[in-house]
């Protein structure tokens, strides 16, 4: 698995900081019960299988606690790993590592189990030429960190907020007065980018293909209305691509992606996070 050739988000030292904030506030009382010259190690451990993600967000909670602690990685970013394997390893001054390690394993866990949920819908639908895309149903202020996540474990991201695509939903459509109104209104907008459109029957479909839409959202259609709506787009002459959303399990993705949509959208990857279960433990020995 690789993971995005985009980058890092720019947001992740302030994720960062904000997380410890939020968790060391004034100072870690626990943590000035060690003396402050004792150093130790310590190892990472995953008690699951899972897709490894998150590793910049850990490395760069130590380096603001902390610059002298080291972290080695076993496992790089994006690998497979199994239950019981050693994810990394850390030495450094035994406050700093006291200190870090919750804020450090809850983005290691938290990105991880986006990653793994991301990579199995992936999986589930290899070899169909349709795509598992996330949502914006995310946790409040790591939008960007669990994107990262999606497209670690082999997804693909959706818009990041509502500032970098126009999608047309129902409300928008009922306060516009139709699809061609709303559609018309985006054009002279001119914020650039495709212009999506929801449809909840076959005839919003059509009425987003004669108005030219660039991609139309397939919001709750069940199978044989998704191959209806495919249908009816190859036969247009300017057809668009289909998105498929709404109440989508693993159990039912891979008959989806077979009527030909494009694209399926998900909101579990992001907000029905099961934190994969990891531990840090030191070793025997810390002087």
């Amino acid at each position: 698995m690789r993971c995005p050739s985009e980058g890092l988000p720019a947001d992740l030292c302030a994720q960062v900081s904000s997380a410890i904030a939020e968790d060391v506030g004034a100072g870690d009382l626990s943590a000035q019960l060690i003396p402050q010259q004792s150093h130790a190690h310590a190892r990472v451990i995953s008690r699951e299988s899972a897709i490894l993600c998150g590793a910049p967000w850990f490395d760069e909670v130590f380096r603001q606690l902390d610059p002298t602690v080291q972290v080695g990685w076993r496992q790089p970013e994006g690998a497979s790993v199994a239950a019981g394997e050693v994810l990394c390893e850390l030495a450094g001054p035994a406050r700093a590592l006291l200190t870090g390690e919750r804020s450090a394993l809850n983005f290691l866990q938290l990105l991880s189990a986006t990653a793994t949920v991301t990579h199995r819908y992936v999986a589930a639908i290899a070899g169909t030429g349709c795509r598992i895309l996330d949502t914006r149903k995310t946790i409040p202020g790591l939008r960007t960190a669990q994107k990262y996540a999606v497209r670690c474990g082999g997804g693909t991201n959706h818009r990041m907020g509502l500032y970098d695509r126009v999608l047309i939903k129902e409300n928008h459509i009922a306060a516009a007065g139709s699809i061609g109104a709303a559609v018309a209104a985006a054009r002279r907008l001119g914020a650039g980018g495709p212009i999506e459109v929801e449809a909840e029957t076959l005839a919003q479909v059509s009425a987003a293909l004669q108005v030219r839409a660039d991609i139309v959202l397939l919001d709750n259609f069940e199978p044989a209305a998704l191959r209806a709506a495919v249908a009816l787009n190859r036969a247009h002459p300017q057809p668009a691509q289909l998105e498929a959303s709404g109440g989508v399990t693993l159990a039912g993705l891979r008959a989806i992606a077979e009527t030909g949509v494009d694209f399926i959208s998900i909101g579990a990857l992001t907000k029905n996070v099961a934190a994969i279960d990891l531990s840090m433990r030191f070793a025997d020995g810390s002087d």
